[in-house]
């Protein structure tokens, strides 16, 4: 979802005020593409994202805490160097440009004051990340562009940076008066819809953007240049131009489209354009609207990126598992028939007088029937009939001794499977880097994954904490983030008067509310049930089940994977899930 430039105005035009004149702190590199620069002012401490990742660049103040590699990567040791207590003089973004300019004052080695840039370019799939001397000179940056990769903007070290080329045949509309956009408008061919024309004739506005201002000009996304009427016209063309007049102005209006709950879009202007169909949310800040929107999502890739190889090892073990209890199950299926090799083996016995070497079959009456009918038993002609007769027992014997072992390495499989489902699902609400290492150990521990080989120095262990909340009416509730947390907070920590919390037959968090003594309230038991159905596999359901009881009544058997428990006197709550509320609640 790309950051148009007039949004990207309104985002520049709110970060001014607390981000001119600010001190860096400290600077962070979360992910290979963005940065966060830790601020401090007489306004207060602040943290500024910088992303120049191709599919969501941004610039924005967050509250999102981020998860930092061990090892700062190469491009954030720079920054330190060069811009560790720098003071940001002015942020710059040229009219209707997806490029922020930080102007920063900044100590050189020697201890003299210089100035620096740091430039962002948020344009999809060519975003960048720049940090320049004060003569424009490129010391380094995130992604290099090399000649051939683009022969207009190439950005490498040593380079002068120039700004992205504009897109011919299109102009800043900011430039444009009342009149000159009126004959543009009337000079456009009739047959062209007027969102083409606006995004053929300038740069920096977005479909989503055209589609709004034709929709409120004229009532019609669809309409054309030819049909529209003179009191259409003018209603386009005023609108148009008071939206000009707001990015002029800064006074932008952030948005979001919501959908079943879930953000769908957003813009610097309210959008009518969907009706009913979905909802358009104010926001109090741009930088408060992109923590929301990109949240979720942002998690999800970091831990798709950072969790790829663990997420296939993991596909490829269920995988095993399930085709292995598959194939138990056709053998287990096949044994029940075992009955029918005895029979065969005593009506052999019984018939040996008629039988002579090299018969292919043997046609008797079945005595085991109620009317006696005759069957046909297929018989090895290479074998005397003593030994078909104790081929079929030594069949009978293997197939009874089977059906006892299947049916326990079934219950077995199966236990296997639920808890690779466990670890998958695990796997899937990892927040970061850390959550992986500890779901990594975990697996080491129980053999899918293989332990660092001996004479290797082995990583050190990852102990991370549960998260925490605190509900409505003040008790403290924590939520495993994955099986060796759950074993830990049920089984060591939680005590006996403690409730505990978990989804009805569905993988997910233990939840463990802290009574510390207190009789717990209704509200504060179905807040815990909505962590524990959101914390979970039903996490986009509705009306879950799920299961509480004191901790006393939580047992963890002999030899169980990690994470597995059995409980008894339990009481079901049915609950939503609730995003909201997991945000509100947590500490």
């Amino acid at each position: 979802m790309p950051l148009d430039a007039a949004t990207l105005t309104g985002v520049v035009s709110e970060l001014r005020p607390t981000v001119e004149g600010a001190k860096i702190d400290k600077i962070f590199q979360p992910g290979r593409d963005e940065l966060v620069l830790q601020l401090r002012s007489a306004g207060g401490n602040c943290k500024l994202l910088l992303s120049a990742n191709p599919a969501h660049p941004r610039i924005q103040l967050t509250e999102v805490n981020r998860e930092n590699p061990a090892n700062p990567p190469m491009f954030c040791m720079l920054l330190r160097k060069h811009l560790s207590s720098a003071r940001i003089r002015a942020i710059v973004q040229p009219p209707m440009e997806r490029v922020v300019d930080l102007e920063l004052e900044a100590l050189d080695e020697l201890g003299y004051r210089v100035t620096r840039h740091l430039i962002l370019e948020a344009m999809g799939r060519r975003s960048n990340l720049i940090l320049t001397e004060e003569d424009g000179r490129i010391i380094d940056c995130v992604r290099r562009v090399d000649m051939e990769t683009s022969e207009t903007h190439p950005v490498l070290p040593g380079l002068l940076y120039r700004q992205p080329p504009v897109q011919p045949g299109k102009e800043n509309p900011l430039l444009l008066s009342r009149e000159e956009l009126e004959q543009r408008f009337l000079a456009a061919p009739p047959e062209q819809k007027v969102t083409d024309w606006l995004l053929d004739s300038f740069f920096g506005l977005s479909p989503l953007l055209c589609r709004e201002l034709v929709c409120q000009g004229t009532d019609s996304m669809d309409a054309r240049v030819g049909t529209l009427s003179p009191c259409q016209n003018g209603g386009f063309l005023d609108t148009f131009w008071q939206f000009l007049e707001a990015v002029r102005q800064g006074r932008l209006t952030p948005c979001a489209l919501y959908q079943g709950g879930k953000p769908k879009d957003f813009s610097c202007l309210f959008l009518y354009q969907y009706g009913l169909s979905m909802e358009c949310r104010k926001y109090d800040s741009f930088s408060k609207l992109l923590d929301d929107f990109y949240a979720t999502r942002e998690r999800q890739e970091r831990v798709r990126a950072k969790g790829q190889t663990l997420l296939k090892s993991l596909q490829n073990a269920r995988n095993r598992t399930a085709r292995k209890l598959e194939n138990q199950r056709k053998e287990l299926a096949d044994a029940q028939n075992r009955e029918q090799y005895r029979i065969s083996g005593d009506l052999i016995t019984a018939n040996l007088y008629r039988m002579e070497k090299g018969a292919r079959a043997l046609t008797c009456q079945n005595y085991y029937d109620p009317d006696c009918a005759d069957i046909t038993i297929p018989l090895d002609p290479l074998l005397t009939p003593q030994q078909n007769a104790a081929k079929y027992y030594k069949r009978y014997t293997k197939a009874k001794t089977a059906s006892k072992v299947l049916t326990e390495q079934i219950a077995k499989g199966e236990g296997e499977l639920d808890y690779l489902d466990s670890v998958l699902e695990a796997v899937q609400r990892a927040e970061g880097e850390r959550d992986l290492t500890e779901i990594r150990q975990e697996l080491e521990d129980t053999g899918y994954l293989r332990k660092p080989q001996q004479g290797k120095k082995a990583p050190k262990r990852v102990r991370s904490k549960p998260m925490e909340f605190r509900s409505s009416t003040g008790f403290r509730i924590s939520v495993g983030r994955n099986n060796t947390q759950n074993d830990e907070l049920t089984c060591k920590q939680a005590g006996f008067r403690d409730i505990w919390l978990h989804t009805q037959k569905i993988h997910g968090s233990h939840v463990i509310i802290w009574t510390e003594g207190r009789e717990v309230d209704a509200q504060t038991l179905t807040e815990a049930a909505q962590l524990a159905a959101y914390y979970s596999q039903a996490r986009e359901g509705s009306n879950v089940p799920v299961d509480y009881t004191p901790v006393r009544y939580v047992k963890k058997p002999g030899g169980a994977r990690p994470g597995m428990v059995i409980y008894t006197t339990h009481s079901t709550a049915y609950v939503t899930p609730d995003p909201a509320l997991a945000e509100k609640l947590k500490r």
